[in-house]
């Protein structure tokens, strides 16, 4: 088994929502690379929450698994104001709306899902600081039925 560093992927951002939410329906999208990220954080994945019950007649614990979360993302970026996937960051964080995001992996492949934008601070450190951005990204189910997260291998 090989493993892979995060060199080469890119973070893309679509105010559009797909048609489907499959690969066809997000590929489909016009996505905006977002550029100059270093680091791209925790990838959305379910995570669910321990339901815990304890019956007073035998003290024991019991555990179920209860609902689930997609998680949220920081991402980092160094401040480029020409970059037009900033610019559209910037346009999604005071929308109440999720954008369709999308990480592409040159050999683990793309994961496509929708997220709220939540903005993030600026620190413009010192003088041997590049100034970065941290972007907050808070992933959201599409539906009742189907969380929208969806992953495409590599070729």
């Amino acid at each position: 088994m090989a493993v892979s560093t995060s060199a080469g992927t890119k973070f893309s951002v679509s105010a559009a929502a797909p048609a489907t939410y499959n690969e066809a329906g997000y590929s489909a999208l016009a996505f905006t690379e977002v550029g100059e990220v270093s680091d791209l954080g925790d990838l959305p994945e379910r995570v669910y929450e321990v339901v815990s019950w304890r019956n007073i007649a035998n003290r024991g614990e019991s555990k179920a698994k209860g609902g689930y979360t997609l998680g949220s993302q920081t991402i980092t970026v160094g401040i480029d104001p020409d970059d037009a996937g900033q610019a559209l960051i910037d346009t999604l964080t005071p929308s109440d709306d999720p954008g369709s995001i999308s990480f592409e992996h040159p050999k683990l492949g793309t994961i496509y899902g929708r997220a709220l934008v939540m903005g993030g601070p600026r620190n413009y450190g010192d003088v041997n600081t590049i100034a970065t951005r941290q972007i907050t990204l808070e992933w959201t189910i599409v539906s009742q039925d189907e969380d929208g997260i969806v992953y495409v291998p590599a070729d």
